[in-house]
This record gives C-alpha cells, structure tokens and sequence, in this order.
C-alpha cells in the first residue's frame, strides 16, 4: 500500500525560497568569477580551436580589412592573396596554423572586403599596395614575419622585402613569380598592353574579368574538381563584377609590367640574404607555370622544393598535403 507524503503549504513555500535563494547565489557567485578573470582570447594564448578575426583598419585614409588569429606574442606569418580573390583563399590555411603563429591576411583596395576607392583619386598599382600592407602591418606592430605570397601576393610582398629585407623570416611561395621564365603563353595578350597601352588592348583584357575566366583559375589542372568549392568563383565573381572593378582589374594588369624591372632586385635580396624558403607550387598552374619555379634553386640553393599536382589555387584541392609542408617548415625555419 503506497503512502502519499503531504506536505503543509507554508512548509512548502518555504521550501521554494529556499531553492530560489541558493540558485540566485549560485548565479551571483558565477557572475563574479566571470567579471574578475578575463575572457580567453586565442590571440593571447594558443589554441586547438584557433578562433579568426575579422577587422578593418584605415592605413593613409583607405580602409584595409584584414583577417587576423592566433597568439600576439608568437612569430607572425603574413598571407598575401592573389588575382582575382582575397584573404577569403586563406580561410583554411588561418586556422590552420594559428595554434602557433600570428597570421595577418590583408585585402588590397578593390579586393575582397577593403575599400574600393575611385581611380580618379586613388591609384591601383603594386607600389601601392606595398605601401598599404607595409602600413597595416606596421599599425600593428608587427616587426619581424614570414611571408606566404601567390600570384599578385608575390610582387606585393617583393616590395616588402626589398624596403625591409631583415624584417623578413622565411618566405613560402604558392605559385608567385619572381623570374622571367615563368611569363609564358597566358602573359602575351597582356604584353601587348605593356607594349601599345592602346584601349584596343586593354578591351581584349576584359575577359579574364568574366565568370568563364574566374572559375577556369580554380578549375584548370586541378586532378580532383569535386573538392573545390563553387562559393570561390561565385564570390570572386560578385566582386569583380561591382560597378568600375573591371576597370581596375586593368589598372593592375597593365601595371604588372613594373615588376618585371624589379626581378633583378629581388633574385640579389634571395642571395644576398638566402631567407628560409618553402616552394609548394601547382605544377599543372596555365597562368604561372612551374617554369617560374625552378628558377629559384638558382639563388636559393636551400630552398624546399615541391611541385604539386595542382592548378593556380592549389589550397582548395591539396590543402591537405601542403598544409603539413607549410607547418613542418614553419616549426624548423621561423619558430
């Protein structure tokens, strides 16, 4: 025979205060311990979970937006993007590496996510863009770091070098030229704009402006296209697509034709100061073949070399096999 416990009403309404009073306690208690120690930010501690930051700073009036992880206090890695995208390429490669080392990725003006000035008041060149990453990063107080450079990264981050070459730790090259064997056949029509800077030649350019052009980038060479997002050409191509961005596309196309004077330049920084450096190149790349690879070995006899069976954007389809070369290099060279 079940026995019901009853229970008088005072007894019981005492009974809930008494609850009510441990667990505002409890709260208070909690309250407290959160407001004297300081949230955990993975730019001061490392991280399994590295978390990315997402900010905007103004360098010489324009803004820069740039994507930010990992400890302050650790070695810095800088990733410079290429054409036609943005630090949105470096979006795995973040938090990738952020557990051990500060990584900055900028966007230059008319990429991604920074401003996009007019060209009557701003002027899109490689010298420019030097200039705006070198001031971001001096905002940020960086001194010293390593440099991933691809594509447009790598005339960017030449300049860095050349201003500053001890500031400089290891470089890591992704498809980035520095020689003139690596111009090969994509580079003509965009030689005859260097040679006759005629409108006529200038139009022919805008087709490597269009969807078709932006999606053979990720597309061609590549072994596995499955793995590549569409959300990379789908984004790249909104933004080129924004009212005047075509037309700065072909303020940088005609002004690539200053970096080849700089090569020189650049060759005498690698022997002179041999920064520790990792090639991890897509060898089927149409746009910068690995003819523009080997000849690093010339200057930079320990340099680690690797051609990847990759295209121009060799991150989206081999992330997983250059993403250990990367941070094994990293631990030896720049830790």
């Amino acid at each position: 025979m079940k026995i019901a416990e009853t229970t008088s009403a005072p007894a019981l309404l005492d009974r809930r205060r008494l609850v009510l009073g441990l667990s505002g306690a409890a709260v208070a208690v909690a309250s407290t311990a959160a407001s004297a120690k300081p949230e955990r930010d993975e730019q001061t501690a490392g991280s399994a979970y590295p978390v990315t930051y997402h900010r905007t700073a103004t360098v010489d009036g324009i803004k820069i937006f740039y994507r930010e992880a990992g400890p302050k206090d650790a070695p810095v890695v800088l990733l410079l993007h290429g054409f036609p995208t943005s630090s949105h390429m470096f979006r795995n490669l973040i938090p990738a590496l952020a557990d051990k080392y500060h990584v900055i990725a900028p966007d230059y003006p008319g990429y991604g996510q920074s401003e996009m000035p007019s060209r009557a008041t701003f002027k899109y060149t490689f010298d420019r863009f030097g200039e705006l990453v070198g001031g971001l990063i001096d905002q940020l107080g960086v001194k010293r770091y390593a440099m991933y450079v691809m594509d447009y990264g790598a005339p960017v981050g030449w300049r860095l070098a050349l201003k500053n070459p001890e500031r400089i730790t290891g470089l890591i090259v992704q498809n980035g030229n520095a020689y003139d064997e690596g111009l090969k056949e994509f580079w003509d029509p965009i030689k005859k704009y260097w040679a006759d800077g005629s409108d006529a030649s200038r139009q022919a350019l805008m087709k490597l402006v269009t969807l078709e052009t932006t999606k053979f980038q990720y597309t061609d060479g590549m072994s596995d296209v499955s793995r590549i997002s569409p959300d990379n050409w789908v984004q790249d191509q909104a933004l080129l697509d924004r009212p005047g961005n075509s037309e700065i596309q072909m303020d940088m196309f005609y002004d690539y034709r200053t970096n080849l004077p700089l090569y020189p330049a650049v060759q005498a920084y690698f022997r002179k100061h041999q920064p520790p450096t990792l090639i991890v190149w897509g060898k089927n790349d149409f746009i910068f073949p690995a003819d523009g690879a080997h000849p690093y070995k010339r200057d930079l006899p320990q340099v680690e070399f690797h051609l990847v069976n990759s295209g121009h954007f060799l991150l989206e389809d081999r992330f997983d096999e250059v993403t250990p070369l990367i941070r094994d290099f990293l631990a030896r060279k720049i830790a």
